[in-house]
């Protein structure tokens, strides 16, 4: 990436969040050295496998689920009392859905056990998001995002055994793992707050953050096939053994911070020192909390990620519902549609942030305003096309379309408000990032029931007011971070040599250049 003028924007600390001090700075520095082979870009590679082995690990058994248990009594008979939203297709009396290959053992879990299985993995993910943070930002995310993702394949691939032991031990299992996987996205934040050119950061936490969605995309069909193929049980040790294998490359290709990296040139190492400065060393032990809970763009990045979260909730843990119930789609189709939106939403959140830094860089938008900007693309128009899918009746192909493209959208949110935690806070981004996904898992929780409540009698009245309820609180998520967001360090995380300079700054000290 050119430098401007020979440049690196850094934003000056400022206390309130009006984006004042977005473009004062100007750090010099040597030429960047080159991206390709580099060991940030390898970084952030790596980075982006090993979220798409992460969310294979998350998504897997919602498809297995499927194979696993006994669906006998689950067709529907002629005398049902479903009442179906559209017309059903018209097929000859013989036709039935299509089933999976009896290729495992299969378990007579009842909906609302498999409703607590599924939900498992979350009640670990809660509880270790803020202490990942925390220590990896002290002492490097290196360990903890590759133990986390070491450890949650390792008890993957328990998982069968587990099965057979029951649905007690199989929704410990899956707490476990949610608890291994729950500092991976905060050890990441910290990671760049050590990595990160100020020019660069859009571009690389979004390269390695896309790796969720397509993650995603990938796990969904892939693992309907070997569920039909080999089986349900090899999912789990494919998987399992994925991110084993990704691991091992982990650790020996990524370090802390460029200044014990191994293999690193001495131009790209004093690159990312020099235009990062002091806030890319560790926090240390002490945090500043009371001054964290008082920070109002702290708390618009948390309020506005629970409100893009809700949509996101939604379509994740209900667009196969609706496609099987509303739209009436087989098996085959369900999985590969509920697919595609994630194959949009990589595509575009790598896109966005190369434009972000670009923006940056070249100074036609502060810092602020390009976050606000992809967020409110990312919430708006999503929330545009959920309210025109409530309206698309029985199209199906209008309906797939409308959510396909409010997801692909959603993308641009991710050069936004999902990475604005090392903006106002680089120190102590990993810590942001486990609060704010702390905080941003709720909605993982509340969605799902919310739209049970409302699609209780299977209507399309009932979708409607779903989709509308998820547009309207995307808009309020826009709404909340256009007043409160900012993009500039705050005063509460800076160094004690950035406090001091400063100090002298406002002295009128001359030795002290900008």
């Amino acid at each position: 990436m050119a430098l401007q003028n020979g440049y690196s924007i850094n934003p000056a600390p400022v206390e309130e969040s009006d984006g004042a001090g977005d473009n004062e700075p100007l750090i010099e520095f040597e030429a960047v050295p080159p991206q390709c082979c580099s060991a940030r870009y390898t970084l952030a590679i790596m980075m982006f496998f090993g979220f798409s082995v992460v969310y294979g690990l998350r998504v897997n058994l919602s498809v297995a689920m499927v194979a696993m248990v006994n669906n006998t009594d689950a067709v529907p008979t002629a005398n049902s009392s479903l009442v179906a939203a559209c017309p059903l297709p018209i097929t000859d009396n013989s036709s039935v859905p299509a089933v999976l290959i009896d290729t495992g053992p299969q378990y007579p879990w009842d909906a609302q056990t498999q409703g607590w299985l599924l939900g498992a993995f979350f009640f670990g993910y809660l509880l270790t998001q803020i202490p990942g943070g925390y220590l990896a930002g002290h002492y490097g995310g290196t360990l903890y995002l590759g133990g986390g993702v070491l450890g949650t394949a390792l008890l993957t691939l328990l998982t069968p055994m587990a099965a057979r032991g029951g649905a007690r031990t199989l929704f410990a299992l899956r707490a476990l793992e949610g608890f291994g996987e729950g500092v991976t996205f905060p050890a990441m934040m910290a990671m760049w707050a050590r990595w990160a050119p100020p020019l660069e950061r859009s571009t690389l936490i979004s390269i390695s953050g896309s790796g969720a969605s397509f993650g995603a995309f990938a796990a969904l069909p892939l693992t309907a096939w070997i569920c039909q193929t080999l089986g349900w049980p090899a999912v789990f040790y494919i998987c399992g053994s994925a991110g084993c294998l990704w691991a091992v490359f982990w650790f020996i290709l990524v370090a802390d911070d460029p200044g014990t990296h191994r293999r690193i040139s001495e131009e790209e190492k004093n690159y990312i020192i020099n235009s990062i400065g002091p806030q890319g060393s560790g926090h240390g032990w002490s945090v500043p909390v009371l001054r964290m809970a008082l920070s109002g763009p702290l708390w618009a990045i948390i309020l506005t990620q629970m409100c893009a979260n809700w949509s996101f909730y939604t379509l994740l843990t209900s667009m196969p519902t609706y496609m099987n119930n509303v739209l009436h789609f087989n098996l085959s189709s369900n999985a590969s549609l509920s697919a595609v939106p994630y194959l949009g939403a990589f595509f575009v959140s790598v896109l966005s942030g190369f434009v972000a830094d670009k923006l940056i860089e070249r100074r036609t938008l502060s810092t602020t305003m390009v976050r606000k900007l992809f967020t409110l693309t990312g919430l708006l128009l999503p929330a545009v096309c959920l309210v025109a899918v409530g309206y698309a009746g029985c199209s199906a192909v209008l309906a797939v379309t409308l959510l396909t493209v409010s997801s692909t959208l959603g993308g641009t949110s991710a050069a936004g408000v999902f990475i604005n935690q090392i903006d106002i806070a680089p120190r102590y981004a990993g810590v942001l990032l486990g609060i704010t996904n702390t905080f941003g898992t709720i909605p993982g929780v509340l969605a799902p029931i919310v739209t049970g409540y409302l699609t209780e009698d299977h209507t399309l009245t009932g979708w409607r007011e779903v989709f509308w309820v998820s547009a309207g609180v995307n808009a309020l998520g826009a709404l909340i971070y256009t007043c409160m967001g900012s993009g500039v360090i705050q005063t509460w995380a800076l160094t004690e040599e950035e406090k001091a300079e400063e100090e002298r700054k406002n002295e009128g000290d001359p030795t002290i250049t900008t």
